[in-house]
């Protein structure tokens, strides 16, 4: 289902133009009214009348978080603080808090671009709709409330946390969406088994999931143990929070990013220069309708790629590929480049797998050590050793296949890894560099 078809199948000059005629307002506005940016663009030579064509873009100097956390907390709003209507913030576990403001107007974006996401995800008007994410500063759980609302449904703000009392509310109040981090959906699903609750007898019929990595087999195991469809969503707050882009659940070929509000670019994330349809590389975004907080180039350290041909269920909008990883939590070990989601794919391939793991990475004298400590289920936990080591030797065959790198696999028994109402903390690095 597509809730804006003017603007999500427009055809591509068209929407072109409208993003030329709001980036050239954003430069402007930007330019007048934050100080740091019209250093930063004086720095490098450009002024607002010098972006005509959406090729000109590259003219302007990217943003970091870095750049956020210089300028904490108010520093790059371009209204005054009294036509803010709302903050959210980052939690700052990495140095202070990167802060978003949205004024009436930019919710009203939020909760458009939202609709648009559970629209296409096929979610419509009369769905019960049960909001696990996290409400309060982070943007997860008010993103989707919002969107929601627009589009009609009935919204259950459980957030995160007190597992069996949300298993209980999605039966007695019919939920028919579940929207949560994909590790979260998996520990519910455990939670229902404990229970004796099949999925058969809730009325779950889509997960909209996010928010952290996961991957295809990920997504079939939620499915298979929820008995729903699960739909994959991209947002982060510095952009406006989730509603940056979804996948169709028609086609399920990747995520349509909201074009006329988003203008997306992948760079060499060594170089910064800009990298051709399809390439690997890092996500950039400027955005072409905030008014409180607009960023220019914001570079997001996520790494995908763009698709633009035409998608069957008929958006014209590009697509984008699911997160592969990070360069910012990439992990180097011995020499090689490891995401966890790689990791993760070669667990997910293997049956006898429990979907819970933890990547501990140390250092043993020089040399780097990586070690996947892995749930199995209790009938091959209480195998006999000769079946448990024969597991344990095929998992760390075929991640060396995969990445090149020699790790230990440890088998651990069921529950053993902390389980998350969040995002999931799947890396230890105890390394001191």
């Amino acid at each position: 289902m597509i809730w804006n078809e003017e603007y999500e199948t427009m055809p591509r000059e068209a929407l072109r133009a409208i993003q030329l005629k709001r980036l050239r307002a954003t430069v402007e506005r930007v330019a007048v009214t934050v100080p740091y940016y019209r250093d930063r663009m004086a720095e490098a030579g450009v002024r607002p009348e010098d972006i005509r064509s959406l090729d000109d873009l590259t003219l302007l100097p990217f943003l970091t978080k870095e750049d956020l956390r210089a300028n904490y907390p108010f520093g790059l709003f371009t209204v005054p603080l009294e036509q803010v209507v709302r903050l959210h913030a980052s939690s700052g576990t990495t140095g202070k808090p990167t802060v978003v403001g949205y004024t009436r107007r930019d919710i009203g974006t939020w909760a458009e671009v939202m609709a648009r996401t559970l629209s296409a995800a096929g979610v419509h008007a009369g769905d019960v709709v049960h909001n696990a994410y996290g409400y309060g500063l982070f943007t997860g759980g008010l993103g989707f409330h919002y969107g929601a609302e627009n589009l009609g449904a009935t919204v259950i703000p459980i957030s995160g946390g007190n597992s069996k009392r949300q298993i209980m509310l999605m039966q007695d109040f019919g939920s028919t969406v579940l929207c949560s981090t994909p590790s979260y959906a998996l520990n519910l699903a455990e939670i229902m088994t404990e229970m004796g609750v099949a999925p058969s007898t809730l009325f779950l019929r889509v997960g909209i999931f996010g928010a952290e990595p996961w991957s295809q087999g990920m997504r079939e195991e939620i499915e298979r143990k929820l008995g729903l469809t699960a739909i994959d969503i991209y947002g982060l707050s510095e952009i406006i929070g989730p509603g940056v882009a979804v996948e169709c659940a028609e086609a399920k070929c990747g995520l349509h990013i909201f074009e006329d509000h988003f203008l997306p670019e992948i760079i060499d994330p060594a170089t910064g220069q800009i990298l051709p349809p399809g390439s690997a590389g890092e996500l950039v975004f400027t955005t072409l309708t905030k008014e409180a907080f607009p960023v220019i180039r914001y570079r997001t350290k996520d790494l995908t790629r763009l698709h633009y041909e035409p998608c069957p269920c008929g958006r014209t909008l590009v697509r984008m590929d699911k997160v592969t990883g990070r360069t910012d939590d990439m992990l180097i070990i011995r020499g090689v480049n490891v995401f966890p989601s790689q990791v993760e794919h070669v667990l997910m391939s293997i049956e006898e797998v429990e979907p819970h793991y933890q990547i501990i990475v140390d250092r043993e004298g020089a040399l780097d050590t990586m070690e996947v400590q892995v749930e199995v289920g209790e009938a091959i936990f209480s195998d006999e050793i000769k079946g448990l080591e024969r597991l344990t030797k095929r998992i760390e065959g075929e991640i060396k296949d995969l990445l090149g790198i020699t790790c230990r696999v440890k088998l651990v028994e069921p529950k053993s890894i902390a389980r998350s109402e969040g995002k999931a903390k799947r890396v230890i690095d105890r390394r001191t560099i």
